[in-house]
């Protein structure tokens, strides 16, 4: 049904889109840009003082058992 539906939207845009011939007719031209002068802005900024380092630590991790069930079937290899 949402094959359907998708179908009849998608054909009336490709025909609306194939009615359609655009031609140029006139080249394009970038303007012409002078630019003289100016004065870019000061700033006076003090930063945060950041200490940055390693250390060592020992961090305790879970023991996790996973029990799969046996599978039955033959093995999935991707050639099918």
């Amino acid at each position: 049904m949402k094959r359907l539906i998708a179908t009849s939207l998608i054909v009336p845009f490709a025909l609306g889109l194939a009615a359609c011939d655009v031609d140029q007719t006139e080249e394009g031209e970038m303007p012409e840009v002078n630019v003289e002068g100016g004065n870019m802005p000061e700033y006076d900024v003090e930063t945060a003082d950041v200490d940055v380092g390693t250390e060592e630590r020992t961090v305790e991790v879970p023991d996790v058992d996973v029990t799969m069930p046996d599978a039955e079937g033959e093995p999935v290899t991707g050639d099918e």
